[in-house]
């Protein structure tokens, strides 16, 4: 049975959402992780996981949409596979892991956020050291290229902490890509993702209106602020704070579903 979540917020929690927003969409535009800012702070005012999950996804997907059309010059195919036919791939995977994530129940799925947060930990702490093991050892065709893409498109649906940070560590890995180079077909699958998931999270009613605008406006801010300020830090200092958040996040969900 679905926990009933506030319909109105009151303006302390709007000015939680908004930030929440603001300070994911800026991880985002830097380095990732966005959703490790904005999911605490809808748990916070009294939403369930999976509203929680879809609410995030939603509110964060024009930034992923501008950051996708910004990089759409650089586009090219992926490993040998052209960006129309991953796109579709990704599509459908998206649509699949969303549909799964509604029939999750909100106590189900209470549970296993953990291990989802958890597992985005690990990835931003090793996937890069662990891609470049990897492709030092092993070298995979297109068809695992898409099938990869297919995981990717499906987790992305159901949760996607950290999905644009696994995408980054499976084309280093299967594609061979610099970092830069995949800034284009990342974002542009991310976008994909997240836009499958958001047609079928608003026809079930898994979005929460009342926070999920305030959160949009502030994460199209943060995208903004995140993109000027990027230029300036170092990228250490980026990854450090975000792996800083992501850990202290990680520990709060286990607490929240095991504590």
């Amino acid at each position: 049975m679905r926990r009933k979540e506030p319909r109105v917020l009151d303006l302390a929690a709007i000015a939680l959402v908004t930030g929440a927003g603001f300070l994911g969409g800026a991880m985002n535009a830097l380095a990732g992780g966005g959703s490790f800012a904005t999911m605490p702070a809808l748990l916070a005012i009294g939403l369930p996981a999976n509203i929680a999950n879809s609410t995030s996804n939603f509110a964060v997907l024009p930034g992923a949409a501008m950051s996708s059309w910004s990089f759409r010059k650089e586009r090219a195919p992926l490993g040998g596979v052209n960006l129309s036919v991953l796109g579709w791939v990704t599509f459908v995977a998206g649509l699949i892991g969303s549909m799964l994530l509604v029939l999750t129940p909100a106590q189900t799925f209470d549970v296993i956020v953990p291990w989802l947060v958890l597992y985005a930990f690990v990835v931003l702490a090793v996937g890069k050291r662990a891609s470049v093991w990897l492709a030092e050892r092993v070298t995979i065709g297109t068809r695992t290229l898409i099938a990869a893409q297919a995981l990717l498109g499906i987790y992305g649906g159901y949760f996607g902490g950290g999905v644009g940070l696994m995408m980054t560590a499976t084309y280093g890995l299967l594609a061979g890509l610099h970092p830069r180079a995949m800034f284009a077909p990342r974002t542009l699958m991310l976008a994909i993702a997240n836009a499958a998931a958001a047609i079928v999270f608003v026809a079930t009613g898994m979005i929460h209106w009342a926070s999920a605008v305030p959160m949009l406006v502030g994460a199209l801010v943060g995208g903004w602020a995140g993109a000027v300020v990027g230029k300036l830090l170092p990228h250490a200092v980026v990854r450090w704070w975000t792996l800083l958040l992501s850990g202290a996040t990680t520990l709060v969900f286990f607490w929240r579903a095991y504590g």
